[in-house]
């Protein structure tokens, strides 16, 4: 898996000798609360904000920071996807995941996409600065926990989850997270720039891997897990 490769500690592009920051969340009290926490920080500022996908790929552009810190749930496009974009794009911009959602279930998504670490929100005022600092210096950042499992799973092989869902597709799980949020097939299409052909299919191989029967069990599936994510990110 490349992105857990260790890579050499990277310097600010800045000429003050300041690491620079975008920050991709749709919710404007996180990126506040984000902001004062690494402007307090003598060697990092942050240089942009932004509230979707669309913006951040332009302030990227534009801004080139040395670290993303991507939110993976953003409304206009999955923030897996868009670490994936910025590593072809931006090679050498490091990217950061900051989710609700729990990291068992995303964090390995996010490593093999690019990311070089993932911090829950409900720790990001504990973590956020140490893990920004493990990924510029060249290290990957997940919690000790996470980082058991992933050499658990190096070791044994497969994976250790015990969950069907763990064995969806990138792809397949943001349908499913969609559909559990109450989206139709067509407002999946166009949350993901899809067509309403591609999504139908995308249902047939869910139904198929979780091993439900119908849609009506796929939608009650796909809600009871959307629900649990956000229970555990709650507790």
């Amino acid at each position: 898996m490349p992105a857990t490769e260790m890579a050499a500690r990277i310097a600010p592009k800045s000429p003050g000798g300041k690491y620079e920051i975008l920050l991709i969340d749709d919710h404007p009290i996180v990126r506040q609360g984000l902001v004062q926490l690494i402007n307090q920080e003598v060697d990092m500022h942050v240089c942009a904000e932004a509230s979707s996908a669309r913006e951040a790929m332009k302030l990227a552009e534009s801004a080139q920071p040395d670290v993303a810190v991507v939110d993976i749930s953003l409304e206009d496009r999955s923030g897996v996807e868009l670490i994936k974009e910025f590593g072809q794009r931006f090679p050498n911009m490091l990217c950061l995941a900051l989710s609700m959602y729990d990291e068992s279930m995303y964090a390995v998504r996010v490593l093999r996409a690019g990311g070089r670490g993932y911090v829950m929100k409900q720790e990001a005022t504990k973590k956020v600065i140490a893990a920004i600092r493990r990924v510029v210096g060249g290290q990957v950042y997940v919690s000790d926990a996470m980082a058991s499992r992933l050499v658990g799973q190096l070791v044994l092989g497969g994976n250790d989850s015990g969950s069907p869902v763990a064995a969806l597709s990138d792809r397949e799980l943001e349908v499913l997270t969609l559909i559990g949020r109450g989206l139709g097939t067509r407002e999946v299409a166009e949350r993901l720039f899809i067509s309403v052909k591609t999504v139908e299919a995308h249902k047939e191989r869910l139904k198929e891997k979780l091993k439900l029967q119908g849609s009506t069990e796929l939608v009650r599936f796909a809600v009871q897990f959307t629900l649990d994510q956000g229970n555990q990110a709650g507790t």
